[in-house]
This record gives C-alpha cells, structure tokens and sequence, in this order.
C-alpha cells in the first residue's frame, strides 16, 4: 500500500486501500491498520487541520485494528 506522508509530529505517512477499506496509519512507533473505514474518513483525515485531533476523534476509538510488525 503506498503511503503519503503526513506533516505532523503524530502521524508519519497514511494510506488506503478503498477496495478493501483498510487505512494503513504510520506512527512513530510502528505502523497500524484500521479495517471498515469509509474512504470519506481517509478524505479528511488528509484535509485535517489537526491530523492528530482527527485521528482521536474519527478513527482511534471507532474502527478495528491490528499493529504490523516492525
């Protein structure tokens, strides 16, 4: 999955897989997928003022997860 990068200090690059709805969020601590996310959530994560108050608020806490190992 190709990943753009992001300009914060939270978040290090996303990518989506709209086929598969998976958002793949790259963190300074290692890399998690989330699964069923809507690609209008991956739209605005990227649009975000905040990208790190957008990721706690639209996908933390709402949508299943795993961590890929390092």
């Amino acid at each position: 999955m190709v990943r753009i990068n992001i300009p914060s200090e939270t978040l290090k690059s996303a990518g989506y897989d709209p086929e598969k709805k998976i958002l793949e969020l790259e963190f300074p601590s290692g890399i998690i997928q989330y699964f069923k996310v809507p690609e209008k959530v991956y739209a605005g994560l990227l649009n975000a003022e905040s990208y790190g108050l957008y990721f706690i608020n639209k996908i933390k806490y709402i949508y299943p997860y795993k961590q890929l190992e390092a």
